[in-house]
């Protein structure tokens, strides 16, 4: 087989358990996003955008709608005889059928694949991040600084910071210390969980983690640390674009808003750089004369005949007539009937809110903000007429009607 110069390898086994009932039948980047994408739409994007056209999947939670969606990779010109995209689930390894125990053996698991193509670099990606990126500039910046290992890098707010992994970097790029989700941080330069790096060195040391018996076999813990310590050239590239791991309810639905915010960089009408995604041919959205719909992302198939504001409304979803959704998130084929009103929530796919149901609670009239959470109705679970659902309540099974959850 021919040689490829970097090829990417894109982690999305994760079972995303933080997002709960979202991700109760699916892997976390086969959640819907913005109206008619997937999150995984923004990696295998950034890939194709960045000339990288040999991408493997690593698939382990919930996959099956997840492999459908991928197929064959033809909606982000992955469907090639010579690379393309690969969906590698865990029987595709080394030796046994033991599953991914962490992101560095998922890896690990998959060197076969890698050396069929004989890559100089491997970009290792995350499948659960909103952003766009040219990884071929990251590239570039690695083989510049004669790195065995590049991580891109983003400033994040002060008051953020514990959240993140931290790096602690020279004027010249090294990284001289890692900082792991600190109490009190020292560093707000976070890493991004995309990592650029040289196939040899990466090679000896996912070995030598699988053979320690003592690893938790995890990049950020364990496989970067010790190429730290052992010397090893490690560089990050600054970040300035937007970027949101989406790995919580909040943040989900923080950057399905953040689509209707002007003050916030993220263009997904930027033929420049496109974000590609799976999404069949829908009629028009119909919009009543007597609908009220402000500042909202309407997609197509949709019949709006009540009130959206400040909300995403994704493919096929119906809002009848005497409805109220605002600042919400509703997934595809979700029914929000006359008189309910569904606000600071998000609704899966093909869930019903039925007449007069009330979903989620304003913050400003919330007696306990403590308390004050997104409201989620998972996928075809049916809310009952007249029914209520609290703030910050994640509900998985039907409500029955005038029921209070």
């Amino acid at each position: 087989m021919a040689k490829t110069e970097c090829i990417a390898m894109l982690l999305a086994g994760g079972q995303g358990s933080r997002l709960g009932i979202l991700t109760k039948n699916i892997a976390k980047p086969a959640v819907p996003y913005g109206g008619k994408y997937r999150i995984i739409d923004f990696p295998l994007s950034n890939c194709v955008n960045s000339g990288i056209y040999t991408v493997g999947v690593l698939t382990q939670y919930q996959p099956l709608e997840l492999n459908d969606y991928i197929g064959n990779g033809q909606p982000w010109d992955l469907d090639r005889n010579q690379g393309g995209v690969h969906v590698l689930s865990p029987y595709q390894q080394i030796k046994g059928t033991e599953w991914y125990k962490g992101t560095a053996n998922a890896i690990y698991q998959n060197i076969n694949f890698i050396d069929r193509y004989d890559p100089e670099y491997v970009a290792v990606l995350s499948g659960d991040h909103i952003y766009k990126m040219d990884y071929n500039k990251m590239l570039q910046y690695h083989k510049e600084k004669n790195a065995a290992c590049t991580i891109a890098m983003l400033e994040v707010p002060w008051e953020e910071a514990s959240r993140f992994g931290l790096m602690f970097v020279n004027e010249d790029g090294a990284i001289t210390a890692f900082e792991e989700k600190p109490k009190n941080p020292k560093s707000n330069k976070a890493s991004m969980g995309v990592y650029m790096f040289t196939w040899k060195k990466l090679r000896e040391y996912l070995i030598a983690d699988e053979n320690d018996p003592d690893s938790s076999n995890d990049f950020g813990k364990n496989v970067i640390p010790a190429m730290h310590a052992a010397g090893e050239r490690l560089f990050a590239y600054a970040f300035d674009g937007y970027w949101k791991d989406v790995g919580t309810i909040e943040s989900l639905w923080e950057a399905n808003l953040d689509l209707l915010n002007p003050k916030v960089n993220i263009d997904l009408s930027d033929d420049a750089w496109r974000i590609y995604c799976k999404n069949s041919a829908l009629a028009p959205h119909f919009v009543s004369a007597d609908a009220r719909v402000e500042n909202s992302m309407i997609s197509g198939g949709c019949f709006v005949g009540g009130d959206v504001d400040y909300s995403v409304i994704f493919s096929n979803v119906t809002v009848e007539a005497g409805a109220d959704v605002k600042y919400s998130i509703v997934m595809p084929g979700a029914t929000i009937k006359k008189g309910a009103v569904v606000q600071y929530a998000m609704v899966a796919e093909n869930a019903v809110i039925e007449e007069g149901a009330v979903v989620g609670e304003d913050p400003e009239t919330c007696r306990d903000l403590s308390a004050w959470g997104v409201a989620v109705i998972g996928g075809g679970v049916t809310v009952g007429k007249n029914a209520v659902v609290a703030a910050n309540r994640m509900i998985d099974t039907d409500v029955k009607e005038g029921e209070s959850k």
